[in-house]
């Protein structure tokens, strides 16, 4: 690991230690959660975003480390969305049901999709 990604590491923990210290940590688990899993950055994004809510109370610090753990939330996302479409291809789903529950147009455009997706996530995966 170089030092940038060690910095970069560093950030991002802290980021998480910042929400978690203004209450994500107190959330109520979801029922796919194990008890000592910390929490998604997507889930922390979505805390810090609540936790804002109202602009004239915002913690800069919050909204600073939410900001912060938006790139890593959309890794969180892509990696979902390819995990679900490799699933719903794998359960017999066509590219034409998947399409139309994606709101595309076209079973190319859903192949495109995932395509796209598995780069991304690949892209990521080669960075680390």
């Amino acid at each position: 690991m170089t030092t940038d990604d060690q910095t970069h590491a560093a950030e991002l923990d802290s980021a998480r230690t910042t929400l978690n210290r203004a209450g994500a940590a107190r959330l109520e688990r979801r029922p796919w959660e194990h008890p000592g899993q910390p929490r998604s950055d997507g889930d922390l994004v979505r805390f810090a975003a609540w936790d804002c809510r109202d602009a004239n109370g915002a913690d800069p610090a919050v909204l600073a480390a939410g900001l912060r753990l938006l790139s890593s939330a959309r890794v969180e996302l892509d990696q979902i969305e390819a995990g679900l479409l490799f699933a719903a291809r794998g359960s017999g789903l066509t590219w034409p049901h998947i399409a139309e529950a994606l709101g595309l147009g076209s079973a190319q455009a859903a192949q495109q999709r995932l395509n796209r997706v598995v780069s991304r996530v690949g892209d990521r995966d080669a960075e680390d």
